[in-house]
């Protein structure tokens, strides 16, 4: 599975002004990705705004971002929720033909302990498909531990990576120091790309990257090839930006930057609002000195 390597995109859903999904632009920001270095994309991820997408919509989205890679990228579909058996049964019933893997968030809102956490990745495990377990504890409530995450790795070779988001780095540095042979790590915090990168992680799957996956690819590759300082040059340059575009939540701050790109329009569906008018100025500013 060391296809899942480099600069993954967590795509957005793009709408149109009365809110209905904007598939021009969907199309817009994929081929934008391929040509400018992505290496894989997330569809229906948390940044996809997944939450407020009826089945229909994340059918029709689905289709749609198959058919417009049409196989050039590898590709990662988001089935997560708080209910154990019901995303093993969207799992065991989902076509992952196109698929290389299933991004799985960790159960949200009910809090369960560690053990919990076990018994929930276990048994989306038990589904014998590649799925990648994902730690957000600023969203969900409730941290994955690395010895938690060491556990599931070594017991489930189909759990053969984290998108590690926790805010302590210690936490991904215990991972990739005790991990087994097989399992990898990548980042789910842009800001701890460059580090955990070159720590021995496999890259990013990023927000930001989907609107400079130029600049982002390049510098994941430079780590990859051991080229720290110019790799941190990319970093210090887009520091900045990567902090701003979460100030308000995500995915506003994403879409202000792929709005002023000309890759999207600026809407997001309630309970998410769009940027204030003083942190749509500070992206662009930003932006501007990119």
């Amino acid at each position: 599975m060391s296809i899942l390597k480099g600069v993954g995109v967590a795509l957005v859903t793009p709408f149109n002004e009365d809110l209905s999904v904007d598939f021009e632009s969907l199309t817009k920001l994929v081929e934008y990705n391929i040509e400018n270095g992505t290496n894989y994309f997330v569809v229906l991820g948390t940044t996809a705004e997944a939450a407020t997408l009826s089945s229909d919509e994340k059918k029709q989205v689905v289709e749609h971002i198959i058919k417009v890679n049409n196989k050039r990228l590898p590709l990662v579909l988001g089935i997560g929720g708080n209910n154990t058996l019901e995303v093993k049964q969207q799992i065991e019933e989902a076509d992952l033909s196109d698929f290389e893997a299933v991004l799985s968030v960790s159960p949200y809102y009910n809090k369960p302990n560690q053990e919990g956490l076990y018994q929930h990745y276990k048994a989306l495990a038990s589904t014998g498909k590649n799925i990648i377990i994902y730690n957000v504890p600023s969203r969900t409530g409730q941290n994955v531990e690395a010895e938690t995450t060491l556990r599931l790795a070594n017991e489930f070779p189909n759990l053969f990576l984290i998108k590690e988001a926790s805010p302590n780095i210690l936490q991904y540095f215990d991972i990739l120091r005790k991990k087994p042979e097989g399992f990898n790590l990548v980042s789910g915090d842009d800001e701890f790309t460059l580090p955990v990168t070159l720590a021995g992680g496999a890259g990013v799957i990023s927000v930001i990257g989907q609107g400079y996956p130029k600049e982002f690819s390049t510098m994941v590759q430079l780590a990859f090839d051991k080229k720290v300082d110019e790799a941190y040059e990319i970093h210090n340059k887009m520091v900045e930006i990567t902090r701003l575009i979460f100030a308000e939540g995500n995915p506003c701050g994403i879409k202000v930057v792929l709005a002023e790109k000309g890759l999207i329009k600026n809407y997001l569906r309630l309970p998410l609002v769009p940027a204030s008018e003083g942190l749509y100025a500070k992206i662009k500013a930003e932006m501007a000195k990119i």
